[in-house]
């Protein structure tokens, strides 16, 4: 069975899965490089879809596989950990998943004006471009850098319908954490949320301290930054604008804050679009 760390595109996704990927695939809790991050790979993805005959030059081609891919990858009745930036739903009557399928899922949100400042940087956008991206309904992203290969297709949606899509289905138990609890509590965050997945999954493990805080202090913003500084970073993208160069993937992190890099008239402008979520998750 399939438990899911969901989320948005730059919602705090790769920071989560580096601390539970060192916590569950090694034996003291230390990240040491991004390689462990491969015991928590992304679906979907064309490996996934090796079995199965569809147009590569289709981007919804993959959609009508989505559930038997995963009755593949469950055929052994094993837990399994997957990272999505997926809707929950259907596309083209195709559902993404079910709960034949899927155990349960953590999904993280971030405040959706700090996600649009990460965009701007991860995807080399402006700032309308980028809110644009946010608030499209049917936006969908692939690997851009392959030609006529949708293998990689994910369909998005808005930020908004992408997280109540998550939280509001009722196919298996998902729990919200938010980005910025994880950054100010992390230790305690970090607790629940494996209490929380050893008794969805039944996982019959107690929780182990010392391997959490190692899990914690080794990726820190700092460290992770640090790793891609040395070794490169598997989910850095190439640069639209430079030639043979990467975006730098850990760019602000806790010092992203998009009240002091957007004017007050684009603020205003964010605080009305987003207006329903932010009091729904409570963000100022």
């Amino acid at each position: 069975m399939i438990f899911w760390i969901a989320s948005y595109p730059k919602n705090g996704n790769t920071w989560l899965r580096s601390i539970l990927s060192a916590y569950y695939f090694t034996n003291d809790g230390n990240f040491t490089n991004d390689k462990i991050l491969k015991n928590i790979p992304q679906f979907p993805e064309k490996k996934y879809f090796d079995d199965f005959d569809y147009d590569k030059s289709d981007p919804v081609s993959t959609t009508r596989f989505w559930i038997r891919a995963q009755e593949l990858i469950n055929k052994d009745k094993k837990i399994r950990f997957f990272k999505t930036h997926n809707v929950y739903g259907s596309l083209n009557n195709y559902e993404f998943s079910n709960y034949n399928n899927s155990i349960g899922a953590v999904y993280i949100i971030r405040d959706p004006r700090n996600v649009l400042t990460s965009l701007t940087n991860h995807f080399e956008m402006e700032k309308e471009e980028a809110l644009n991206f946010m608030l499209n309904e049917k936006k969908f992203t692939y690997d851009y850098f392959k030609n006529n290969d949708f293998s990689d297709f994910q369909f998005i949606g808005s930020w908004e319908k992408n997280y109540k899509s998550w939280i509001k289905n009722k196919d298996f138990p998902v729990k919200l954490i938010k980005y910025e609890d994880l950054m100010n509590e992390t230790f305690h965050v970090v607790k629940d949320l494996i209490n929380f997945i050893n008794k969805n999954c039944k996982i019959d493990d107690n929780f182990d301290k010392s391997r959490a805080q190692a899990a914690i202090e080794s990726t820190t913003f700092e460290k992770l930054k640090k790793i891609e500084k040395k070794f490169g970073f598997s989910e850095s993208i190439k640069s639209k604008n430079q030639v043979n160069k990467k975006v730098p993937f850990f760019n602000l992190g806790p010092s992203n804050n998009w009240q002091k890099i957007f004017d007050t008239n684009f603020a205003n402008k964010l605080n009305v679009i987003f207006r329903e979520s932010l009091q729904e998750l409570h963000y100022h």
